[in-house]
């Protein structure tokens, strides 16, 4: 019997850090659909984000590596509903 050899390809590494609800880091954006004080939506290797606040700004955008830095006062970040669509973890958990 033949070796077949399966490789799953890694997707973009995708992360939050959130500092004091004032800093927060994304990786894995793919692109940032709209932005201004109030609200940021974007989308990332895992899904549409969206980030609800006050004063926000993004700091960062770096095409290349797909990292965003956004400051002011963060009140709510949220996925949507496409990921768990596609084969999220609970999708996977649950078959």
């Amino acid at each position: 019997m033949a070796y077949e050899d399966k490789r799953v390809v890694a997707e973009a590494a995708h992360s939050l850090v959130l500092e004091g609800r004032e800093r927060l880091m994304v990786a894995g954006v793919t692109q940032v659909e709209s932005f201004n004080e109030a609200e940021i939506v974007m989308g990332t290797t895992r899904g549409g984000l969206t980030i609800r606040g006050e004063g926000l700004h993004m700091e960062r955008l770096s095409v290349d590596t797909g990292d965003v830095a956004v400051t002011g006062l963060i009140y709510s970040l949220e996925y949507d509903d496409a990921v768990a669509e596609k084969g999220g973890f609970f999708s996977r958990l649950f078959r």
